[in-house]
């Protein structure tokens, strides 16, 4: 992994690491779905992730998937509660019962998992914290910046927009993980140059706080920290 972030956040208790984490909370299901999720700390910064929320936010994580990194977020105390939302309904599912062994972690925790369209819209209410991870390589191009916009207006005033996709370089990156998500997703993924999204972060009003650029294994991530102005920044 190579990255410029320094004395990352435990992202899980001490005693409990990443993969230890997702066998208590993903035991059961296809095998498949418990081997990503038990792994994707390999291939995914889930640690440089939360670090960038603040401790005690109220997190909207747009296209969630599964439910890992709002797991992170809250086993870490980085996320006071999770709105999680995906247009995938079996992947919802897997959040939901998530939640409830999440639970024996975490006994406070408040992770809330809704299966939505996208034409259903966003929860209308702000956040301090607004995730969206790996999504837009999944959305038509024509509706790209639409989906990157609506996001990022429900973050709230002095709030974070946090924004993570797949790098369209070096080729042979790129062409790895186009491969990866034929064979698991079966999509043709369509990169987001990340200049166009840090162009749709200012049109959005927010100002880019941190720029990040990650390689594990043969993935290359793209990580942008926006923030909006006013209330009292963390």
């Amino acid at each position: 992994m190579t990255t410029t972030a320094s004395n990352p956040t435990q992202t899980v208790p001490a005693d409990l690491g990443a993969a230890e984490l997702a066998r208590r909370l993903y035991p059961d299901g296809p095998v498949l779905t418990r081997f990503i999720q038990r792994h994707r700390h390999r291939i995914c910064p889930l640690d440089l992730l939360v670090e960038q929320v603040p401790r005690g936010s109220r997190v909207l994580d747009v296209g969630c998937g599964g439910g890992l990194l709002a797991a992170h977020l809250v086993a870490s105390g980085r996320a006071q509660s999770v709105h999680g939302i995906d247009a995938s309904r079996p992947a919802i599912e897997i959040a939901q019962s998530m939640a409830g062994r999440l639970k024996d972690v975490v006994p406070a925790a408040r992770a809330h998992f809704e299966h939505r369209q996208v034409q259903d819209g966003l929860p209308d209410e702000e956040f301090d914290v607004v995730c969206l991870i790996d999504v837009l390589h999944h959305v038509p191009v024509e509706a790209q910046e639409k989906a990157f916009t609506d996001a990022a207006s429900r973050v709230g005033p002095g709030g974070v927009f946090l924004y993570k996709d797949m790098a369209d370089g070096p080729v042979w990156c790129s062409g790895m993980n186009r491969l990866h998500d034929l064979a698991m997703a079966r999509q043709w993924i369509r990169y987001v140059p990340i200049e166009r999204a840090e162009e749709w972060g200012d049109r959005a009003g927010l100002r880019l706080e941190r720029s990040e650029d990650v390689r594990m294994l043969w993935y290359a991530h793209e990580m942008r920290v926006f923030r909006r102005a006013g209330g009292d920044a963390a």
